[in-house]
Parts: structure tokens; C-alpha cells; sequence
């Protein structure tokens, strides 16, 4: 197990995971990665989440991982 961090970006701001989950490998982190986007876009924030991108890093601060709010979302036409 690893503690790692999910990182929400946006265009102009950013919500820092200062606790970290622990985590078996990194399919789990995909996983807690899409509940995370889906938690924001149930919240009240910004009109649209599809600039928004949550990274995933490890105690070091390395990027493990990122997955794109526009994956749960989709891209507008």
C-alpha cells in the first residue's frame, strides 16, 4: 500500500489533497481518481468542470497518473 495524493487542477485554481488515501496499486487509483471528479461535479464550483484534471502523485511528488474531468463528463460539441 502507498498513501497518494489527488490533486485537482483547474485553469485557475487548484485544490491541494493535503491528507492522501492509501492506495493497493494504481487501478484503485483510477478508480478513486472518477469518484473524486464525480464528488466535484456534484458540488457547487465552477459551471463547467471540463478544464479541470486530477493528478495523482505519491509522497515523493511524483505524477503517477491523471485523468481528466472530461472522461466522466465528456467533451462539448
Amino acid at each position: 500500500m502507498a498513501t497518494l495524493y489527488f490533486h485537482c487542477v483547474g485553469t485557475r485554481e487548484a485544490m491541494v489533497d493535503r491528507r492522501g488515501s492509501e492506495m493497493d496499486d494504481l487501478s484503485d487509483a483510477r478508480a478513486r481518481a472518477f469518484h473524486v471528479i464525480q464528488a466535484f461535479i456534484r458540488s457547487a464550483g465552477p459551471e463547467d468542470w471540463r478544464e479541470w484534471t486530477v493528478y495523482v502523485n505519491d509522497e515523493e511528488g511524483e505524477e503517477l497518473l491523471s485523468v481528466p474531468f472530461t472522461s466522466v463528463l465528456g467533451r462539448t460539441h
